[in-house]
């Protein structure tokens, strides 16, 4: 391996190694149909995935004070609960890219803000999770990203040292994670993005597909 390469590559969860919008906008839709609110806009609530379910609702449910927000909350994780996996899937060439780690001896992870609850099922319908080296979830410590702990965590999982790792998101969360833990980080341009632009983040490397990854790794 290239003086390049790293340990481990951690992977922000929603918009980073899967696209779940789809699943996720129809959870949105159907809560907002229960309701008897509009439609929601999408596109809009497509954007802002990778920065949680009140995020969402948000978008969805225009005017919506915190305090409504909190209590549709739960109403919209149950729905989907249900339908996590209807629609999603890995994106474009991630395969090939865990793949290739796991042919160089390269650890991979998951570093998400999901609680467990829903990450572990909708990974296990996948099956996803078969070489995972770590799996941190949003509830496994007291803190979530952009704190470095959850980053910190999947080190110790994988049995790394940080400045070995890489984190990878959508979201600038994920790169003040990675970048407060000692890994180096990733943007990743093909994710939701939050409406923010990647290459203002502070990233080591903004990165337009998964398969770059490899190149810019020393592992193609």
């Amino acid at each position: 391996m290239s003086a390049a390469s790293p340990r481990a590559l951690f992977f922000d969860l929603d918009g980073t190694l899967v696209d779940s919008a789809p699943d996720l906008v129809a959870a949105v839709e159907s809560l907002c149909a229960e309701l008897g609110a509009p439609p929601p806009d999408a596109q809009a609530v497509r954007r802002v995935v990778s920065a949680g379910g009140r995020a969402m609702l948000r978008q969805g449910l225009p005017g919506a004070d915190d305090a409504m927000i909190d209590q549709w909350l739960p109403r919209f994780l149950d729905i989907y609960s249900v339908a996590m996996t209807v629609h999603t899937r890995l994106y474009e060439g991630m395969d090939e890219v865990l793949d290739r780690l796991e042919s160089r001896g390269v650890a991979w992870g998951i570093v998400t803000n999901k609680p467990g609850w829903l990450a572990r099922p909708m990974l296990a319908q996948m099956q996803f999770h078969r070489g995972a080296a770590a799996l941190v979830t949003g509830d496994c410590l007291p803190v979530r990203k952009p704190d470095p702990a959850p980053v910190l965590f999947a080190c110790e999982q994988a049995g790394i040292d940080p400045a070995s790792a890489v984190m990878i998101g959508d979201d600038l969360r994920d790169v003040l994670a990675g970048r407060a833990a000692g890994a180096r980080t990733v943007a990743a341009a093909w994710g939701y993005l939050d409406g923010g632009d990647p290459h203002a983040w502070g990233a080591d490397l903004v990165v337009d597909r998964p398969l770059d990854l490899l190149s810019a790794f020393g592992l193609a």
